[in-house]
């Protein structure tokens, strides 16, 4: 039950570390890969100590949902106390891994636990803040993959995946509001969204991630980096993988 707890899935995630080696030719220094794999590590222990949080916090609302109702501590399978110590020790490992990468690594996690336990305390019901929240978690991964690894960003880089995170949030509040059924009992920040507001943000979103992606492959540093100019190639794929994402959620409420 602890380690379901933890939401495992949910790791998958912080794979985000892995962008600054992967754009920034990472991936032919072994130290480098290592400490990436260190601070995937890390970020997942954090995460799972913010989940507990949210978990505690949540309990009585989830006893209420159909889905959420099986949650160990909302179904008491894993007491209180259990889940505190268990957060507090997911907590101190993920700050220690990522101390023992880097200082600004540390700087980066203990940001991403403060911010994510501001979102649990409240900042949660805040409508178009909350997923700003849940998007900047994503941006510190980033960080934590390029600044925290002594690898230079590159602003278009970080400005794509601004857009991509909050066009995944916006979407995925579309999804809520389209299975909630007039419920929002579970997510107080529903009852401040519309169908026809999250549609016109996903849209600036998503072709401001398309906007940024394509600047980032014709940028002078990029082709320099890359050693080509043929990373514009790739653009349609991008196109394609957001609009099936779009897809998906319309057609498949997925």
């Amino acid at each position: 039950m602890l380690l379901r707890l933890m939401r495992p899935h949910q790791w998958l995630k912080n794979g985000f570390v892995f962008v600054g080696p992967l754009f920034g030719h990472g991936w032919t220094d072994p130290r480098l890969l290592a400490q990436a794999a260190w601070l995937f590590a890390g970020f997942c222990l954090a995460s799972s100590a913010v989940y507990v949080v949210n978990d505690i916090a949540d309990r009585e609302a989830d006893r209420r949902h159909p889905v959420k109702r099986s949650r160990p501590i909302a179904q008491g399978a894993v007491s209180l106390r259990s889940g505190f110590v268990l957060c507090v020790a997911l907590a101190l490992g993920g700050l220690g891994i990522a101390a023992a990468v880097s200082p600004p690594a540390l700087a980066i996690v203990a940001t991403y636990i403060a911010l994510n336990l501001a979102y649990s305390g409240g900042l949660k019901h805040v409508a178009v803040l909350d997923v700003f929240i849940i998007a900047a978690g994503f941006m510190l991964r980033i960080l934590a993959g390029t600044l925290g690894l002594g690898i230079e960003p590159s602003q278009w880089l970080l400005l794509c995946g601004l857009m991509v995170t909050l066009f995944l949030g916006f979407s995925k509040r579309r999804a809520e509001l389209g299975t909630a059924e007039g419920d929002h009992s579970a997510r107080r920040s529903l009852h401040d969204y519309s169908a026809t507001l999250l549609d016109r943000i996903i849209t600036v979103t998503v072709a401001g991630s398309i906007i940024c992606y394509a600047l980032y492959t014709v940028d002078n540093k990029t082709i320099a980096l890359h050693g080509t100019d043929k990373l514009v190639f790739s653009l349609p794929f991008v196109v394609y993988g957001l609009l099936r994402y779009l897809y998906v959620l319309h057609r498949r409420g997925g």
